[in-house]
């Protein structure tokens, strides 16, 4: 069963932040995923967390593909050099958007809304954190 100490999903606050930060040019979301050894489904139908997330991903992604989105950054849990070591997070990418507008049509969208049941069922905790897209560099300063 999942807690309240997990987080699945935005609140109406930060969603109306998220709205109202509107600017030019792409932003990038850092997104940390922990799924559900059983997926949790309100109608209560089985399936494993994994599966349910694939669902999701493969309902959704022509949506975000089709609005310009792609995924510059993947990759899998090694180590916790830094933080709580139980924190391990199952999928983690960096999904970028060509506008804060794209973000928001993509979860507008009636195709990616059906995907989101795979999603909110699959989730066990979360993290999506935007950020804009800077230019590289070789130094952690910029």
């Amino acid at each position: 069963m999942k807690d309240n100490q997990f987080h699945t999903s935005f609140s109406k606050e930060t969603w109306e932040r998220f709205k109202a930060a509107q600017r030019s040019g792409p932003i990038h979301m850092l997104n940390l995923i922990r799924l559900c050894k059983d997926a949790e489904y309100s109608d209560g139908r089985a399936s494993k967390g994994a599966d349910a997330y694939k669902a999701y991903s493969d309902i959704s992604a022509p949506v975000f593909q089709k609005l310009g989105g792609k995924i510059v950054w993947r990759g899998g849990h090694e180590l916790m050099m830094v933080g709580p070591q139980l924190d391990v997070w199952d999928i983690a990418f960096i999904a970028e958007y060509p506008s804060v507008q794209s973000f928001l049509d993509m979860l507008k969208n009636a195709t990616y809304r059906e995907a989101m049941s795979h999603r909110q069922a699959a989730v066990l905790d979360s993290r999506l954190v935007r950020f804009s897209a800077d230019a590289n560099g070789t130094s952690f300063a910029g």
